[in-house]
């Protein structure tokens, strides 16, 4: 399994993991992406989050989503996004009293993954109706509330930018495309 690089000096504070499902051991979140098993994610705490979309990885080969690391076109634009946001978070006269945070996907270079992962930011923005959703030993599941996007920054070619702008305009998140 592959997580994405973090390399910069608020790496302590990133995670890069799963999609969790919340405290029920066996328990699946009925609003969660499809194929969560590849859905890694850089996680920047901050009082406003940033979504980030981009192809750190190129396509997969035979079925899997995820291939070899672009580090050109994937790595560069990711930690340019962190450095901005590193940046901005150290100025004391930009937004005094706020920190940026982000939630950063990987699109694997794959429209239809970009998709999938897109539908992660929103996942706070749906009203979920958990009354159906129980445990194995019966009890109701606890959910962890997901982060709340305000704008998503990336993707970068034309065809993921369509949809995913498609899907973020319906929550009333602001799609930013990166033309680096």
């Amino acid at each position: 399994m592959r997580s994405l690089p973090a390399a910069s000096k608020q790496q302590r504070q990133r995670s890069a993991h799963k999609h969790s499902s919340g405290t029920c051991s066996q328990r699946t979140d009925p609003l969660a992406p499809p194929s969560p098993e590849y859905a890694h994610s850089i996680r920047l705490d901050g009082d406003i989050i940033l979504g980030g979309l981009f192809p750190v990885h190129a396509r997969g080969e035979r079925g899997a989503p995820c291939g070899e690391l672009k580090k050109e076109k994937g790595i560069h634009r990711l930690e340019a996004m962190l450095f901005a946001i590193d940046l901005i978070n150290k100025d004391p006269d930009l937004l005094p009293n706020v920190t940026l945070g982000a939630r950063i996907l990987d699109t694997c270079s794959r429209d239809t993954y970009a998709l999938e992962q897109s539908l992660t930011f929103v996942q706070a923005l749906i009203e979920r109706d958990s009354t159906d959703v129980r445990c194995a030993s019966g009890e109701q599941p606890i959910f962890a509330k997901p982060d709340k996007i305000v704008g998503v920054i990336g993707a970068a070619a034309s065809s993921v930018s369509i949809m995913v702008a498609n899907i973020l305009r319906l929550f009333k998140v602001i799609p930013v495309c990166a033309m680096l």
